[in-house]
């Protein structure tokens, strides 16, 4: 058994949910922790989520962060050549 210490706000608003649903506090609390562990599990650091999109794991150029500002000339000078 574990205990959990609540603001006095949140206990109150747990207290009303719990009375509104016809449930005890403990099981509106289980439920909760069950949802955020299930989540937690899933979760990936945005890094992590994103790798495949950035520099060279995507394009195969390691100096792509480097040479940006070129890139961008170029595109403008293409642009502007139309």
């Amino acid at each position: 058994m574990r205990s959990v210490r609540l603001s006095e706000e949140m206990e109150k608003e747990l207290e009303k949910l719990s009375n509104q649903k016809n449930v005890s506090k403990s099981d509106i609390v289980k439920e909760a922790l069950v949802e955020y562990i299930a989540k937690e599990k899933g979760y990936n650091r945005p890094y992590e989520t994103g790798r495949g999109y950035f520099g060279k794991y995507v394009s195969g150029e390691s100096d792509r962060s480097v040479t940006y500002k070129s890139r961008i000339k170029s595109k403008i000078r293409e642009k502007s050549s139309d």
